[in-house]
């Protein structure tokens, strides 16, 4: 039997934080040796405090927000810290993602850099591949020589496709090799529904992503990287004497936006991924195969107000509250503290927040002996039209096993008064 806990729900957001993958589409949030008996509710006015990325499903339906229509043929915005899904249509086809897969070369330059392979001021050369490719350009000069960082910019601001292949070809010797790279760091990273066959992003039949892939892409960006996270905020660059402006429209209206990448093709359509952050709190937006690039700027802006406007993020407990007092089966102690181990928030429509139910599930009573960070069972957090959040329940404090004597004592207790302890 399961037991609600009463909760002062205190509103909060949550953002920023580098959290892994959210689990892959359909994913079952871990059991947490939860059982058939449960837990007791909180005391009246125990503190309910904060909250960090909660075990989720990442493919949620669409939840019980006020509804909302996209020319968008895919979107998909979840809410970073925790991974709840805000909106989902269509975040698991297999879609052209045009230049939003410059996202997958760019976070493998990040890797260069990072590992101490390449560094910002190092210049590459520019070959007559660079120079000839077509598309979106950043303009390098046939035979010379380029920093890293100008390439960079030149990727993220002008989405110039000869600056990928300067950059990949001075990387990894060849744009083929590098794209190798793309693909086995995209697997290490949980995108599994993207396989790339260039660095640029020009239409190729094996050259493919999903929404969902995409924002996990974009999580990966801001939370790894975030030291070259700075350069997607950028409205401009000059480089050569060219000046070109950013292709993102959020980032010239006071909407909280600051970052990542357009796309187009004529496949593709137009495309976005954005993230923007308000009062801590960061979404993360894709939308893809709109028909017009006015639509791109009205339906990006219109959504993401929309996220904003219709979900709160709201705060549970805080690391290391008590969550309930769990009995203890021939153990020292009769009860043992029950808490999680980072703060508990969970992100939901605002207009489900009073229907919203929380319950401890765990064996009962918990066998002796307990370690502390143990965990033994899960709080689950569910409202109408989401899938459950759930967040492991540890042992707060470790309890020992009762001696031989002891136990005896205990058993008898049990056999004559119906008593664990």
């Amino acid at each position: 039997m399961k037991r609600f806990l009463a909760c002062l729900l205190l509103p909060l957001f949550v953002g920023g934080a580098a959290i892994a993958g959210w689990p892959a589409a359909g994913a079952a949030a871990p059991a947490a040796n939860a059982g058939s008996a449960k837990g007791s509710a909180a005391k009246k006015g125990e503190k309910t405090p904060l909250a960090p990325a909660p075990t989720t499903t990442a493919n949620a339906p669409t939840p019980a927000a006020q509804p909302i229509e996209t020319e968008a043929r895919n979107a998909f915005i979840v809410d970073m810290k925790t991974g709840a899904v805000l909106l989902d249509k269509g975040a698991d086809e297999r879609i052209a993602p045009a230049s939003m897969s410059k996202m997958m070369f760019y976070y493998t330059v990040f890797t260069y850099l990072k590992a101490g392979k390449a560094s910002l001021t190092d210049m590459l050369p520019v070959s007559e591949k660079a120079w000839r490719t077509g598309g979106s350009k950043m303009f390098v000069p046939l035979g010379g020589r380029v920093s890293i960082e100008d390439l960079l910019r030149g990727v993220i601001v002008d989405s110039g496709n000869d600056a990928c292949i300067v950059l990949a070809e001075g990387l990894a010797g060849s744009e083929e090799a590098f794209v190798e790279q793309e693909n086995e760091l995209a697997k290490k990273i949980g995108l599994t529904g993207s396989h790339f066959a260039n660095v640029t992003g020009l239409p190729d039949p094996n050259h493919y992503m999903t929404a969902r892939d995409l924002a996990i892409l974009a999580k990966h960006i801001i939370t790894d990287f975030p030291e070259y996270y700075k350069f997607e905020s950028e409205k401009e660059f000059t480089y050569n004497g060219i000046k070109q402006g950013n292709r993102n429209p959020l980032l010239y209206k006071d909407l909280g936006a600051d970052g990542l990448k357009t796309g187009h093709t004529e496949e593709a359509g137009y495309c976005l991924t954005a993230s923007a952050v308000r009062d801590n709190h960061r979404i993360i937006m894709v939308l893809a195969g709109m028909p017009t690039m006015k639509s791109r700027i009205t339906e990006s802006e219109k959504l993401l107000e929309w996220a904003f406007r219709e979900f709160g993020g709201y705060t549970l407990f805080k690391a290391g509250d008590t969550v309930d007092e769990a009995e203890v089966w021939l153990g020292k102690e009769a009860k043992v503290p029950l808490t999680v181990t980072s703060d508990a928030v969970v992100v939901i429509p605002r207009r489900t927040r009073k229907e919203m139910k929380v319950t401890v599930d765990y064996d009962r009573p918990i066998k002796a002996p307990v370690a502390k960070g143990q965990t033994v069972g899960k709080l689950v957090v569910s409202v109408p039209g989401m899938a459950p959040t759930e967040f492991p329940l540890v042992a707060a404090a470790d309890v020992d096993r009762l001696g031989a004597m002891g136990r005896v004592g205990a058993a008898l207790s049990y056999l004559v008064f119906g008593s664990h302890h």
